[in-house]
């Protein structure tokens, strides 16, 4: 479907009407929704003229799909009794908030305890960072079927680990999920978000849309890490927005693996004077698989540092594209700030487009990108063969090599022995299905690297 046609009848007044029903939505929820279905059908696809040429939008049919929650629950092994989880399947939301955490202040509310509360706690969730401008963010917005609020309080004494696990196990189902969470001053947190698929849907598409609302306090550290590995029958869309405190540290990692066509927008306001942020991508597609990722970095404060890096490879006839946006305001002095998209191609159908892009206000900061697009370097492959390694292993190598490097700087031990077991199943054509025993999931992690290093800081001659 090109950016430019007319929207699809995916979606109907009775389905959100049947949905609503489903929730038990109070009023202002199901005007929300309504306004969010009448700009599904009048909104863009792309809403910037310059990237629709990019779209890479094409065999999505997303007719018939059911966004009321509905099916068996997927056995999952008992959470850790370590960290919260949260999971997201067919039947609906399951949640589990460790008893320890409770009495330290934390707080966990599910969409009915949200609907239910109304007042200040319906209108803090429902206030998203920006009103929808294309027809993804509406269709999201009318189909929201999960969803919770987290508050982590200030000054815990340990790191919090939270699992947040979507497994599509339905055909036809569109599962769209909201999540605020709110990390309090001086407080760590790991928060992963897992998609999987149970298998593959016999009888067409689905619809998987996460959105995430962070917001940061003074001097707190969160890493948020994505696995995107659903079957290939997926439609995706992700939204992340975050907004730093006062010397926050903010760790984006997206490790694309899965689905049909994905669509991915990242929203970063570096508004507390002194913070960090890193956003850090990979993606690894072959067959008709695509990727569309947009990032932005918007630079309020004084002394903050953003980083964005991403790296995709691609094979047959998979197509890729990264837009990435640095903006830094007038009055944000002492900014570094720097953007990197560099994309491989392994055979000729294969096509990826880099787009990162610079908007300057204040002369007082330090801002760079670079990117890049090319085939497998021959004599690298040229090398590893003369050492008795075969061309196709060869090839692997490189690869692999060529996005441990975004995995080596992510703030998380270990991850890059962590992820190979996954891009070695891509790397072999095979898809990441949920496994029953749990096996799948990523294990519990290790927060490491936090703190900025001593090239990160602000050039003294340019104060």
């Amino acid at each position: 479907m090109a950016a430019s046609e007319h929207p699809p009848s995916w979606i109907d007044e009775a389905q959100i009407e049947a949905l609503g029903t489903a929730l038990a939505d109070p009023p202002e929820v199901r005007g929300e929704r309504a306004q969010a279905a009448r700009l599904f059908r009048e909104l863009p696809l792309e809403p910037d003229p310059l990237y629709r040429q990019y779209g890479y939008f094409q065999g999505v049919d997303l007719a018939g799909i059911d966004p009321v929650p509905r099916g068996l629950a997927v056995p999952v092994p008992a959470p850790s009794k370590n960290f919260v989880r949260i999971l997201h399947d067919s039947h609906g939301t399951r949640s589990y908030v460790p008893d320890a955490l409770v009495a330290q202040g934390v707080r966990f509310r599910s969409l009915s305890e949200i609907w239910s509360e109304r007042g200040e706690t319906l209108q803090r969730f429902l206030s998203r960072s920006e009103k929808p401008t294309d027809r993804l963010t509406a269709l999201s917005a009318a189909l929201l079927n999960r969803g919770y609020e987290l508050e982590i309080p200030d000054r815990l004494s340990s790191p919090v680990r939270i699992q947040d696990i979507t497994i599509l196990g339905r055909a036809h189902e569109a599962t769209s999920i909201h999540r605020r969470v709110r990390v309090g001053a001086e407080t760590e947190v790991l928060l992963t978000q897992e998609v999987y698929s149970t298998s593959a849907s016999p009888e067409g598409q689905r619809f998987i849309a996460s959105s995430l609302d962070l917001d940061t306090g003074p001097g707190s550290k969160a890493v948020i890490l994505d696995t995107h590995a659903p079957d290939r029958d997926a439609i995706g869309f992700y939204r992340r927005h975050a907004t730093t405190g006062t010397a926050a540290r903010i760790a984006w990692i997206w490790l694309g693996l899965g689905g049909r066509v994905t669509k991915a927008r990242n929203d970063t306001v570096l508004s507390g004077n002194g913070s960090v942020v890193h956003d850090l991508q990979t993606f690894y597609g072959d067959g008709h698989q695509s990727y569309d990722s947009a990032i932005r970095l918007t630079h309020t404060g004084t002394d903050t540092h953003g980083e964005s890096i991403t790296r995709g490879v691609f094979n047959d006839e998979a197509r890729g594209m990264s837009r990435g946006l640095v903006r830094i305001e007038r009055d944000a002095r002492k900014t570094i700030s720097f953007i990197s998209e560099h994309a491989m191609l392994l055979a000729r159908g294969a096509r990826s487009d880099t787009i990162p892009i610079l908007e300057i206000l204040c002369p007082d900061v330090k801002a760079t990108h670079s990117t890049s697009v090319a085939p497998v370097d021959p004599e690298k492959i040229f090398y590893l063969e003369s050492r008795g390694i075969s061309r196709e292993e060869s090839i692997r190598m490189i690869t692999e090599g060529f996005l441990s490097y975004v995995l080596e700087r992510a703030p998380v031990d270990r991850l890059r022995d962590i992820i190979q077991p996954m891009l070695q199943a891509r790397w072999e054509r095979r898809d990441l299905y949920w496994n029953a025993d749990g096996s799948r999931a990523l294990p519990e992690l290790d927060v490491t690297g936090t703190d900025a290093a001593p090239d990160w800081r602000f050039d003294a001659k340019l104060r």
